[in-house]
C-alpha cells in the first residue's frame, strides 16, 4: 500500500491532479484521490512504536479526529496478539535462557501470533471483519474484565460497520520472517524518540504503572534489545511518517532522570518517506517554530504535535473514509 502525499496547490491548478475527489472542498488542494489499489473499502491505519515509545498519546489524537469527523474505527492492541499470558511468557523465558538465549521478549516473532496479525490486516482489508482479544495489563483492567492482571479475554469479533481499522503496538509495520504487516496497511505512522527518552518513559511508566524497580525494567531493555535492533528499528523503514521526539535538555543517563522531558523541552522530527509533492511551505506557515531539516524533513516544537498531526493527517483519513464508505 502508498501513503497518500500532500500535494501543492500548483499541482492541482496545472491540472494534475483529480477534481472530481470525493474529498471534503477545503482539502482538495493539498491532497488528491487516493491510488486505486489501497483498502478501497476497508482502510487500514497502523501506528508502530517500541515499548516506551508514546504510542498511546498518538492514538489520542486519533481519537479525537475520530471523534470528531464522526467515524467508527475498529482497535486492534498490538499486546492482543502476544503468543503468551504473563506467566506463560516468564516460564517461555526462563526456558530460553536455560537454552542458551537470554533475549527472549515481546519484540521477537517467538513470543507473537505475527502470522495471525497478517492474516487480520488481509481479512479486513477484504471484508471489514475479523477478531481481536484484550490484554490485561493492571489491576484496573483487571476490576473492568473481572480477570487477573496478564491475562488475554477471549477473542471476540471486531465490531460490525466499521469505518476503518486502527492498530497501535510493536508490529505494525513489520517485514520479516515470513511475515509482513506493512503490504496490507495503508497508512503507517512510526512513534520513534530518541532512545535515550524511549528507555525514560518507559522506566517512569513500569516504575508508576507495574510497580517495577529500576533494575528490573535495566533488565527489561537489554533482554530486548537484540530483537529491538532486528525486528524494531527496520519497520520505520516502511513506516510512511515518522514522528520523532528529541529532548533538548540533557538526558545522558536516562537510568537516573527524575523527570521525563515536557513537550516544551523537546523538538519532533517528522520524516516523510516520499516528499515529493509535500506542502511544506504550507506547513512552515502553519505551524509556529516548524523548519526544514532535510528534503523529507520538518521540525517542530515538541508542543506543536498534536497541531501537525492534525493538519497531516486528518485529511489522509477523511479520504480513506471517504472513498471506503463509497466502495460499500
Amino acid at each position: 500500500m502508498f501513503f497518500q502525499q500532500l500535494v501543492m496547490k500548483q499541482h492541482l491548478q496545472e491540472g494534475s491532479g483529480d477534481r472530481d475527489c470525493p474529498c471534503q472542498e477545503r482539502f482538495k488542494t493539498r491532497y488528491p484521490c487516493l491510488p486505486s489499489h489501497m483498502s478501497e473499502r476497508h482502510p487500514i491505519i497502523s501506528v508502530t512504536g517500541s515499548s516506551g515509545a508514546g504510542t498511546t498519546s498518538v492514538r489520542n489524537i486519533f481519537d479525537h479526529i475520530f471523534r470528531r469527523e464522526g467515524i467508527h474505527a475498529a482497535y486492534v492492541e498490538g499486546d492482543a496478539f502476544h503468543r503468551y499470558d504473563r506467566d506463560e511468557m516468564k516460564r517461555q523465558a526462563d526456558r530460553a535462557m536455560r537454552q542458551g538465549n537470554p533475549h527472549f521478549s515481546h519484540f521477537g516473532p517467538e513470543a507473537n501470533l505475527l502470522k495471525q496479525l497478517e492474516n487480520l490486516f488481509h481479512q479486513y482489508g477484504t471484508t471489514g471483519t475479523g477478531q481481536t482479544r484484550h490484554y490485561i495489563h493492571d489491576f484496573d483492567e483487571a476490576a473492568q474484565f473481572g480477570q487477573p492482571p496478564g491475562t488475554f479475554t477471549e477473542w471476540e469479533p471486531l465490531p460490525e460497520d466499521t469505518d476503518l481499522l486502527f492498530y497501535e503496538g510493536l508490529h505494525g509495520a513489520l517485514v520479516s520472517d515470513g511475515v509482513n504487516t506493512a503490504a496490507p496497511a495503508d497508512l503507517k505512522i512510526g512513534v520513534v524518540p530518541v532512545i535515550n527518552l524511549e528507555w525514560i518513559q518507559k522506566i517512569h511508566r513500569d516504575r508508576s504503572a507495574r510497580k517495577y524497580s529500576t533494575e528490573q525494567v535495566m533488565e527489561t531493555i537489554l533482554r530486548r534489545m537484540p530483537d529491538y535492533v532486528h525486528y524494531i528499528c527496520p519497520q520505520f523503514t516502511h513506516t510512511d511518517i515518522n514522528f520523532q521526539r528529541v529532548p533538548t535538555v540533557d538526558t545522558s543517563n536516562p537510568f537516573i532522570a527524575r523527570a521525563i522531558p515536557s513537550a516544551d523541552e523537546s523538538i519532533v522530527v517528522i520524516r516523510f518517506r516520499d516528499p515529493r509533492g509535500i506542502d511544506f511551505p504550507y506547513l512552515l506557515s502553519m505551524i509556529a517554530g516548524s523548519s526544514m531539516s532535510r528534503a523529507n524533513s520538518i521540525t517542530i516544537p515538541g508542543a506543536k504535535l498534536e497541531l501537525a498531526m492534525q493538519l497531516i493527517l486528518t485529511p489522509i483519513i477523511l479520504q480513506l473514509v471517504d472513498r471506503g464508505r463509497q466502495a460499500r
